[in-house]
């Protein structure tokens, strides 16, 4: 087996190519668009670059067919706010073959080590926690919009060569046939006409005031986390100017107290139930079609990708008065039928709560994944939020 570093335009081809043998027969992945796999890895679109690192490679067997690829890298602002210097691997796909999985794993080991870290997460994201994060462990479904799919034995590959549990993530399913529980609703409507309380939801033409917004609730929702790193604005702009095609301004609320921004949530349109049938291209025709899909109603479920509500009014039930007016327009799509709350780690027993206290049931869990360089050393899991 060889190991060959991505490099060029022969390379980044073999890259993308090792997810389609793996899934060929696999109805519940979604082939991600190459050009978006590319821009993780372009310094010139993504802004965790301007204080980090990443490298990747894919392997190839004695035949030359690519059977394995991985990445690694590095964002050295989150990376020192561990115990120990914290670097990442990310986007493994290969065969169920434990050598092939190692000749992987530790080359992202030694890249890590050469840039002086101590242990190395994965699988994670090069950007945003909340695509691309995270090993799926259970709940084999069709694979929503941002979030990971693995096959089950990428389980073992990981296990077996000594990766382990940092921390769970897990997320709930909401069926929109099934009304909310009465309880909840009626605390929502309570907060939602409170006078001193007012609801919003994004529009395009106000970009900047709402991007600004996002950043004051996030910082106040998670400034006590001891690995908080604020949003920022330049990456957002980008993010809604990249995604105007599947966002919905009307699945994405905000919360304030008089004028002060206390609470959001941010909800996207599953694009996998249309990606799925577009096998990746999303060339002049495969955007022919996905317009086409999209205007078809294609896309019946929703994933909640973003939630967050100041510390001060945690306990006020604003993210229920949240829910009240989502509902409200939700109505009026009567197409989309479930919504996937993602990602709740074991480490917020709060958004479990909440997720919880709308009837939403269970149904994946994903694991952070560590590995200690000094193998005398065990993972302490992430502490839990109070």
């Amino acid at each position: 087996m060889r190991l060959v570093e991505v490099t060029d335009k022969k390379t980044k081809k073999l890259f993308h190519k090792i997810p389609h043998l793996i899934y060929k027969n696999d109805k519940n992945w979604a082939a991600q668009p190459h050009g978006m796999v590319e821009a993780i890895f372009d310094p010139t679109k993504n802004k965790t670059f301007r204080n980090g690192k990443a490298i990747r490679w894919i392997l190839l067997d004695s035949n030359n067919k690519v059977i394995g690829r991985i990445a690694a890298f590095i964002n050295f602002s989150l990376a020192k706010t561990y115990e120990q210097p914290t670097g990442g691997c990310g986007f493994f796909e290969c065969i169920d073959k434990q050598d092939a999985a190692n000749i992987l794993f530790e080359a992202a080991v030694k890249w890590n080590k050469e840039n002086e870290m101590e242990a190395m997460d994965g699988p994670i994201n090069f950007g945003e926690n909340f695509m691309n994060h995270g090993l799926l462990a259970e709940g084999f479904m069709p694979q929503g919009v941002g979030m990971p799919y693995n096959p089950e034995y990428y389980k073992t590959l990981f296990k077996i060569f000594g990766f382990e549990v940092y921390f769970e993530q897990y997320c709930f399913h909401l069926d929109y046939s099934v009304p909310f529980p009465e309880r909840f609703w009626k605390i929502a409507g309570w907060v939602a006409k409170k006078p001193q309380f007012s609801f919003k939801h994004f529009t395009f033409k106000e970009t900047d005031k709402f991007v600004k917004d996002m950043c004051t609730v996030y910082k106040a929702a998670w400034s006590s986390h001891e690995h908080f790193k604020p949003l920022d604005p330049a990456d957002l702009s980008d993010f809604i100017a990249d995604s105007k095609a599947i966002l919905d301004p009307e699945m994405i609320w905000f919360a304030y107290d008089n004028d002060k921004p206390i609470a959001m949530f941010a909800m996207i349109p599953d694009m996998n139930q249309i990606l799925r049938k577009l096998n990746g291209k999303l060339n002049f025709w495969g955007i022919l079609k996905f317009l086409y899909y999209k205007k078809r109603k294609t896309m019946t479920r929703t994933r909640i990708v973003l939630m967050g509500v100041d510390e001060k009014y945690q306990r006020s039930g604003i993210e229920s008065g949240i829910f009240w007016h989502q509902n409200q327009l939700m109505k009026k799509k009567p197409h989309y039928t479930e919504v996937e709350l993602s990602w709740a780690g074991e480490f917020n027993p709060k958004i479990i709560a909440i997720y919880e206290a709308t009837g939403a049931k269970k149904a994946k869990t994903h694991y952070t994944l560590r590995y200690m360089f000094d193998r005398t050393k065990k993972v302490t899991k992430a502490p839990v939020l109070s």
